[in-house]
């Protein structure tokens, strides 16, 4: 992902706060020639096995992953390939009302986060019992941070009834990019014009984009 410098994150835990909240990624991958590349939304969590703090760069950081095992990009995802997963943050657009000058240009501001890795079929090395225990643990996940604290165990024995169909993989990473794209360029006045418009609006999205522009250095 392109990147200019005044929209690099100010710190890597901006990047991990990102996936962690914005767990709904695109998984993009190459796939036959005749078909071009794939790409799927799924949910992704951080491996609860997986030990100590991410690097700044994400590199080493292992995430889980799952997907219907009759979408044409399981049956195109290998083990070994690289493919990279995208997350989005809180976005909101920009109207040039804001900047109170003549001429000027709307714009969007955006965060986003493009993961580099590599995959690994769970099911090529692991019993079907380790793909269960990546649905578990990505219902463990949202349910704490998402949910109301459901208690799966009444449904287990429905999740092996189904578990045939779903595709579960780890995914390791090499690297990562992250775009914060929130007014930086723009003067003080316009940057707290613009927050200060964004915090004020009913739509979560303008609020936690306005909450970001807040934390900026």
């Amino acid at each position: 992902m392109f990147v200019p410098p005044p929209y690099r994150e100010p710190d890597g835990s901006w990047m991990a706060d990102l996936i962690r909240g914005n767990p709904l990624a695109l998984l993009v991958g190459n796939g036959p020639d005749a078909d071009g590349p794939f790409a799927t939304h799924l949910p992704v969590i951080p491996d609860p096995e997986a030990s100590g703090a991410w690097s700044a760069d994400l590199s080493g950081a292992v995430l889980l992953g799952h997907m219907n095992r009759a979408n044409p990009h399981w049956a195109a995802l290998e083990s070994g390939a690289t493919a990279v997963l995208a997350f989005t943050g809180p976005h909101a657009y920009v109207s040039p009302t804001l900047y109170e000058v003549t001429p000027a240009a709307p714009t969007w501001n955006f965060t986003s986060v493009h993961v580099r890795g590599t995959v690994e079929r769970i099911d090529e090395r692991a019993s079907a019992e380790a793909a269960l225990q990546v649905v578990q643990a990505t219902v463990r996940a949202f349910e704490g941070r998402f949910g109301t604290g459901w208690d799966m165990s009444a449904s287990l024995d429905y999740f092996r009834q189904i578990l045939p169909a779903v595709g579960a993989f780890r995914f390791t990473v090499l690297g990562a990019d992250g775009m914060f794209k929130l007014s930086q360029e723009q003067s003080a006045p316009v940057r707290e014009r613009v927050q200060h418009s964004f915090g004020q609006r009913a739509c979560s999205r303008h609020r936690a984009t306005a909450a970001l522009m807040e934390k900026l250095p």
